[in-house]
């Protein structure tokens, strides 16, 4: 079989929100690769833009760069674009870029409607600079306002983990099902995931919930030296 004939992998599982928002994002953050970059790549519909961006300005300048992903899904996206592909055990990104599904005053963030939250905070710990990318409907007064935290689990300690989530004061705390396939969501590493409320999110949490036997990670990314990047509307 001819690989370069092969139907290329780069539709968006979902929606995408605001999409004139996001591409706009998409052109700024294109506008920063330089030749010779190693770029940490996040989930979501706003990265997947970003991609397409990034690979249009990289084919006409004749750009060398490589990317690290943070998702199989994103990685389709740059391959079906021809942008090369690096490992986190090979190069260490120059900086990153990603989205949020919340963002409060501080710049905390909320993060993981995609499931792919513990590569993404790798990647952000990995990286020196690391840019969020939002619309300013991701703009929240404080962080739970409109969305859970999203907490990966070792299926094995399931009950461990919501026993001890609803100690830590999770109002609640349902399993993320699946939409097209029976059962709940499983990450890339075979784990569930619980989309967890809390009546009051504060700087100490992540930490906590972290601490759980059986907590692979929280899409809560509390304190990080992040530069919110909002779209122009």
């Amino acid at each position: 079989m001819n690989w370069e004939n092969a139907t290329p992998y780069n539709q968006f599982s979902g929606t995408i929100s605001n999409q004139a928002a996001k591409e706009e994002l998409g052109r700024r953050i294109a506008a920063r690769v330089e030749d010779g970059q190693v770029i940490g790549v996040g989930s979501g519909s706003t990265s997947y833009v970003t991609i397409q961006a990034i690979a249009e300005r990289v084919h006409r300048h004749n750009l060398t760069i490589a990317v690290v992903c943070t998702s199989p899904e994103v990685t389709l996206a740059c391959a079906a674009v021809n942008l090369p592909i690096g490992s986190l055990l090979q190069k260490r990104p120059d900086w990153c870029f990603d989205g949020a599904d919340e963002v409060d005053p501080a710049r905390n963030l909320i993060k993981g409607r995609g499931g792919a939250m513990f590569m993404e905070k790798v990647m952000i710990h990995a990286a020196p600079k690391s840019c969020i990318l939002v619309d300013r409907s991701k703009l929240v007064p404080k962080l739970g306002t409109k969305f859970p935290i999203p907490v990966e689990v070792l299926p094995i300690a399931l009950r461990v983990v919501e026993h001890e989530l609803r100690d830590l004061g999770a109002i609640e705390a349902p399993m993320r099902m699946a939409v097209k396939k029976d059962g709940p969501v499983i990450t890339e590493n075979g784990n569930f995931i619980l989309d967890v409320r809390f009546a009051e999110i504060h700087s100490s949490l992540e930490r906590d919930i972290k601490a759980i036997p059986g907590v692979i990670e929280s899409g809560l990314f509390w304190g990080r030296d992040v530069e919110i990047v909002v779209a122009e509307e």
